[in-house]
């Protein structure tokens, strides 16, 4: 159970991070990167820019080779350690979240990996990373501990005023387990069957979260290229969990979640003539919003749904 001297601790570990955006957040998901920052920025956070860093290698170099994605997501830990010389790496972005804390895994516990991080990094001409060397967070930990959820009350200006928010971790954030021993801990630790990081945070944001049974189910983001069919009926099945649930909002803290959702809510209307109303946003969008940053400070006009009319008429924005 986390005591006061741990939460205290963590809260300096995690006032200065490494920030690892990912290729995502600088390409499609650039409105989370934009709200990301705003709201470290407005709970007086610092983001350090991982130096130089590269893919975490994603689904398709593992796909093919899971010993390089190991080293891929490895240099990013690497420089982080010795190039911006922090003990701690963020990434809000679940697929690099998951690499991370993979690549940390195996390096720990396979010997096969190891070797072929070694082998790369010197021929790559840098440091190998070794294990134990950084933690990786996410978001959510970043501003459930880095700030404090009791400091984070003071900070809401308008709030969320009841906003009925589904909470939609995805897959890959939880799973597999053993690859975040530091879940499942009890006290203020995370869980894997039943995340509620976020309904935590929003709910202190004014939202009032309805129980959503699909928050860690697939969206089938990585089958959207091979088998759009089978990803527009995944999603379809958690916007229509969502709005059956009573949400108005689901609310993503993942990219590729967060798109898949948007493109085959709009793919459904079109190949299924099934059509949602739910609104998707990302957590931070909505924490922003909440702490009376304006829409587009948090990047809103940038998703693709339309949120923009819909905030203002709820009196969030």
């Amino acid at each position: 159970m986390t005591t006061l001297f741990d939460k205290e601790d963590r809260k300096k570990k995690y006032k200065k991070v490494a920030y690892y955006p990912g290729c995502a957040l600088e390409g499609t998901a650039q409105s989370y990167d934009k709200s990301t920052r705003a709201v470290g920025k407005a709970l007086g956070l610092e983001l350090v820019d991982v130096k130089n860093w590269n893919c975490c290698g994603a689904m398709e170099v593992k796909n093919i080779d899971p010993e390089i994605q190991t080293y891929l997501s490895s240099r990013v830990m690497s420089n982080a350690v010795n190039e911006n010389k922090q003990d701690v790496v963020m990434a809000p972005c679940n697929g690099c979240y998951h690499n991370l804390k993979k690549a940390e895994y195996d390096i720990s516990n396979k010997e096969k990996s190891k070797q072929v991080v070694e082998k790369i990094s010197a021929k790559a001409g840098h440091k190998a990373y070794q294990e134990g060397e950084i933690e990786t967070i996410h978001a959510l930990d970043w501003i459930k501990f880095g700030f404090g959820e009791e400091e984070l009350k003071e900070k809401i200006k308008g709030g969320l005023k009841g906003l009925k928010v589904a909470n939609y971790y995805g897959c890959m954030y939880t799973r597999p387990r053993h690859i975040f021993p530091e879940k499942d801990q009890g006290g203020d630790s995370e869980s894997t069957s039943k995340p509620h990081y976020m309904d935590d945070l929003l709910a202190i944001a004014g939202a009032e979260n309805v129980e959503f049974p699909l928050k860690t189910a697939c969206c089938g983001g990585a089958h959207t290229l091979s088998d759009s069919d089978m990803s527009t009926k995944l999603v379809l099945n958690i916007l229509e969990a969502a709005e059956a649930a009573g949400a108005e909002v689901i609310a993503t803290e993942c990219p590729t979640c967060h798109s898949g959702l948007e493109m085959h809510q709009i793919r459904a209307l079109k190949r299924l003539s099934k059509n949602t109303n739910v609104k998707v946003i990302y957590f931070t969008q909505l924490l922003g919003m909440a702490m009376g940053l304006s829409p587009r400070k948090v990047g809103l006009h940038a998703n693709v749904s339309d949120s923009m009319k819909f905030v203002k008429q709820k009196g969030i924005a």
